[in-house]
């Protein structure tokens, strides 16, 4: 392996580290009963009662470790997180002879759960990469036997790499920031990538030209393809590396984290990190619609008919709702190539996070055999997603302007809902279209899910395109 695994809590060997004996929470009371004296004595001395994501050593007699027990419950990546808090640092191996006998998809969730309890951005305080541990204490966990190793690896990377790109401040990760990123990315792969920008952005992209034209850096479509076999697979993400809400200012507290508003472009990037490191025989596309919303002579104004794409113009409702716009050109582009799948990722309403809170992305689709089956990955991989209605009575909302299209309508009210319709003029009534209106930040922090950025979606979009793909084969 050419990865530098240890930086991210794990090892490939088992050798030298110490034994974690898991026990399911529902078995607690009948292991203890069951285990042998001095590890039930040990356990009452310490009051240890058992609950899942917390662990005790067991001495050895000399005052060593003779080995851990680590609780889980029905969260098993999140129990793996836990147990990395809770152990000391150093190596461990979970024993499979001993406690409650797991899948190798349980035992692959609580690596991961594992390595992302050791993810931290501190690249501005010390000048360091965040993935450069050398100078810190960890835990690591030899990777479980059975478990793919470039499959566990690429999900902890792209996540991981998801959340640098959205924690990183607005004035590096610009859209040349996001272009570089992306670059760097396509070359690790062997990905053919194709920036438009500059006069050619203009003419066959004019939205995202539009939106981002008042910035001091430019805007500008990133587009790269991997994999020659498979099902066609388009991720298209917004990225707008900050959000000032252009004429329509937001207020400075609104404005605060709007270096996140380029978390749909990271999730995706992110993803296909992951997609392209687990090797899945899809043939994959991304676009991202780079462009900062700022504030000059040049921005849009309210109630500005602008092209795009797709030959539909549209009135702007609102110039802080620009995501939307940006969408439209890169969404159309994907529908021109005829994939099997396109979703997209944005940081797109705050009616979403009205709904269903800062913690639960909302899912929309055309098909409803898709979302059924996005949502049972979601399910099975602990990445909870909730699906809100294309509901399409309140399409009549976006057709109260002067043209044809309004981009935000005559309403406040359902504005995820009419958000996902407008989208929806643009990748299509008829195609194999999902949308995630997402967060992408965690406001407090948990083990394995730090205050800062993050891949919300991506692990239950993974499991659905691998899906896809293995049916796909068959």
């Amino acid at each position: 392996m050419n990865r530098i695994i240890t930086d991210y809590g794990l090892q490939e060997s088992a050798k030298g580290t110490n034994a974690l004996v898991l026990v399911h929470a529902d078995d607690w009371a009948a292991w203890c009963e069951a285990t042998e004296p001095f590890a039930k004595n040990w356990i009452k001395a310490h009051a240890f009662s058992g609950k899942a994501g917390t662990a005790l050593i067991i001495p050895t007699d000399d005052g060593g470790i003779n080995a851990a027990i680590g609780v889980i419950g029905k969260h098993d990546i999140w129990d793996g997180a836990c147990l990395a808090k809770a152990l000391p640092p150093g190596g461990w191996h979970i024993d499979p002879t001993q406690g409650t006998k797991l899948d190798t998809v349980a035992y692959e969730m609580l690596a991961l759960g594992w390595a992302l309890s050791e993810y931290s951005f501190d690249t501005y305080k010390n000048g360091e990469s965040s993935t450069d541990k050398s100078n810190h204490l960890m835990t690591h966990l030899a990777i479980p036997g059975g478990v793919s190793a470039d499959r566990l690896l690429g999900l902890v990377e792209g996540v991981w790499f998801c959340r640098d790109l959205i924690n990183t401040p607005a004035n590096h990760m610009t859209p040349q920031g996001l272009e570089d990123s992306a670059t760097d990315l396509a070359k690790t792969f062997g990905a053919a990538i194709t920036i438009v920008s500059g006069n050619d952005l203009q003419k066959s992209f004019p939205a995202i030209n539009i939106v981002g034209r008042a910035a001091e850096i430019a805007p500008r479509l990133i587009d790269f393809s991997w994999g020659d076999t498979g099902p066609k697979i388009t991720l298209v993400g917004k990225g707008i590396t900050f959000d000032s809400g252009g004429l329509d200012l937001k207020p400075s507290k609104a404005m605060e984290m709007m270096k996140k508003d380029m978390g749909g472009s990271a999730i995706v990037l992110g993803l296909a990190m992951a997609i392209m490191a687990a090797k899945l025989p899809v043939r994959l596309r991304v676009l991202v619609a780079a462009a900062e919303n700022a504030v000059s002579d040049r921005s849009m104004r309210p109630l500005d008919v602008i092209d795009t794409r797709a030959g539909i113009k549209v009135e702007v409702g609102n110039t802080d709702a620009e995501g939307r716009l940006v969408l439209a050109d890169a969404l159309t582009l994907a529908r021109e190539d005829d994939p099997d799948f396109v979703i997209d990722f944005a940081t797109l309403t705050g009616a979403a996070r009205v709904a269903l809170g800062t913690e639960l992305p909302a899912l929309f689709c055309n098909r409803d055999d898709t979302a059924t089956q996005i949502l049972a990955a979601s399910d099975e991989v602990g990445d909870p997603l909730w699906r809100l209605p294309l509901f399409d009575d309140y399409d009549r909302h976006l057709e109260n302007g002067h043209v044809t299209l309004s981009s935000t309508g005559s309403t406040g009210f359902g504005g995820a809902i009419t958000a996902a319709l407008f989208l929806r003029r643009f990748a299509g009534n008829d195609s194999n279209w999902a949308h995630i209106d997402v967060m992408a930040w965690n406001l407090s922090g948990r083990p394995g899910r730090p205050r800062g950025g993050e891949a919300m979606g991506l692990r239950a979009i993974f499991r659905y395109i691998e899906q896809l793909a293995a049916n796909k084969q068959s």
